[in-house]
């Protein structure tokens, strides 16, 4: 039989502790979250750019505006000692894994990944190498467990991890089909079209789940603007015993 109805049981009640914590605190206070720039060099031409990080650090401030603890979230980049103000991690896979492992130790509530970099068929781009789908399963298991957990990946090919993440607790939202590229990564955009429209749809949306159809319309008109074909297709998965709760966590008003 499927352990869904207990889950959700459970997953409920763990976010009801923890929201009850502090009266009126948000519900995201208690998130383990982590931001990850996985590459600094541009599309097609390999010169830097600051598209990812960009993204990296605007994605994590307005995440801490609606409503997540900056206590509780760490940000990683391929070229850290650039951003002292930030103090971002090293972005590898050893980093990422103790860095979130270290915040669920605290913040006992749910789990958010969100990754921008270049990604390919095999996976994304983390530091030079390639971070394949069953590794970052395997690190989110070890971490979160079967805590609500949020995986945001905006890169090309992204679409690849949600058949290995998929999972009851889980949400899982690419910015491509496995077989498609995602677009905005030369020197001279600013963010990644994805990351862009995450950070214009952010500001007056009410939950994750709300989130994500005003990204992918965000995308669509975006890409059509600009000629980018074919359509990249961002994906979405909500896992069963996610479906019910995440609306029931609403973000901090814009």
């Amino acid at each position: 039989m499927p352990r869904w109805p207990a889950l959700v049981a459970a997953l409920l009640a763990a976010i009801l502790v923890a929201g009850s914590a502090t009266a009126g605190a948000s519900p995201f206070a208690d998130w383990a979250a982590v931001v990850v720039a996985g590459d600094f060099h541009a599309a097609h031409t390999d010169d830097p750019t600051e598209t990812f990080d960009n993204a990296r650090r605007d994605v994590a401030a307005e995440l801490i505006r609606k409503g997540f603890s900056a206590a509780n979230l760490r940000q990683f980049s391929v070229r850290p000692q650039l951003y002292p103000d930030a103090r971002p991690g090293k972005a590898d896979l050893q980093s990422i894994h103790q860095g979130l492992r270290a915040l669920t130790q605290t913040a006992r509530g749910c789990c958010l990944l969100y990754f921008t970099s270049h990604g390919a068929p095999q996976g994304l781009v983390l530091g030079g190498a390639l971070l394949a789908p069953p590794v970052l399963d395997e690190l989110i298991g070890q971490s979160c467990g079967e805590r609500p957990t949020v995986v945001i990946i905006s890169a090309c090919f992204s679409g690849v991890f949600v058949p290995i993440l998929a999972a009851p607790n889980r949400m899982i939202f690419t910015a491509a089909r496995p077989d498609r590229s995602s677009f905005g990564c030369s020197e001279s955009d600013r963010y990644p079209y994805f990351d862009g429209c995450v950070l214009q749809a952010l500001p007056a949306a009410r939950d994750f789940t709300a989130l994500a159809p005003e990204v992918k319309a965000c995308v669509s008109k975006r890409e059509a603007e600009t000629g980018a074909s074919p359509p990249s297709d961002p994906q979405l998965y909500v896992g069963a015993a996610l479906r019910p709760i995440l609306p029931l966590m609403t973000f901090a008003p814009g």
